[in-house]
């Protein structure tokens, strides 16, 4: 670590090694590393990589690539890794990321990048998944990470809250601050969410609306937290209050005819 190498060629000869930091130095190529079949743990962080490629690595299980200038995700296939950090490269697009290797990926770090979409990101797996500090404009190709539990997705350009749904059972912690959501009525989206405890939106032109604690609670009734706040008592009556009024309304909307003949009962 910080030795300014440029080679590595000399670790391909220590088959054995487990735990590899080469971070802080000038490398543009890992493949010595392809021989290391122990390898538990490595950390590339802040070289010159352009790729995180290598070749399968049976047991390698938590791998850093850091700060690189790596553009894409080609070349991870290792049956082991759980932890994948990619943070702060150049990455576009997720591709090459297989659900049918990738087995044990419960971590995926991603924020700082110049991610465009969320979609190739399919690891049913995948527990906490950071796409902050991004180019996104909408979530898509998420709705089957049913345990995932933990999404980071603060300073992007996301307007609309579209790409939710109730298979996403596991998702409690969803920070979506520095966004671009206008619309409290995004809020609905979130419904199906069924364990989603603590909602972050701050810094979003709808967090400034009079009404959009309330409005976030009468929709995720489950909800515990919004922004640093956890919700008192008082505001669970009252959005109670509220969501039943607009059930009734509802109910009255489905039946009018109903309404008509309590309005005007017919003679005997």
């Amino acid at each position: 670590k910080i030795w300014d190498l440029t080679d590595i060629s000399l670790l391909r000869s220590y088959i054995h090694l487990r735990y590899v930091d080469v971070s802080e130095n000038h490398l543009t190529d890992l493949s010595p590393l392809n021989h290391l079949t122990h390898l538990l743990w490595l950390k590339a962080d802040a070289n010159r990589l352009r790729s995180a490629r290598l070749s399968e690595l049976p047991y390698l299980q938590i791998a850093s690539f850091a700060y690189n200038q790596i553009t894409d995700t080609e070349g991870i296939s290792h049956p082991r890794l759980g932890s994948l950090d990619l943070k702060g490269n150049r990455i576009r697009l997720v591709t090459g990321l297989d659900p049918q290797n990738l087995i044990s990926l419960h971590t995926l770090e991603l924020r700082g990048n110049q991610l465009e979409s969320t979609l190739g990101i399919n690891l049913p797996k995948l527990k906490n998944l950071y796409l902050a500090q991004n180019l996104l404009k909408k979530v898509e190709g998420l709705e089957n990470l049913s345990n995932l539990t933990t999404l980071h997705l603060r300073d992007n350009h996301i307007e609309t809250l579209n790409g939710f749904s109730g298979e996403m059972k596991s998702l409690q912690y969803l920070n979506l601050r520095g966004n671009m959501v206008a619309d409290l009525g995004e809020l609905a989206k979130l419904r199906d969410l069924p364990k989603l405890r603590a909602l972050v939106l701050l810094d979003n032109p709808c967090a400034d609306e009079t009404d959009y604690r309330q409005e976030a609670l009468v929709q995720m009734a489950h909800l515990e937290r919004l922004d640093k706040d956890f919700y008192e008592e008082e505001e669970r009556v009252e959005a109670n209050e509220i969501r039943q009024r607009l059930k009734e309304d509802q109910e009255q909307e489905v039946d009018p005819e109903h309404d008509m003949e309590s309005d005007h009962p017919s003679s005997l």
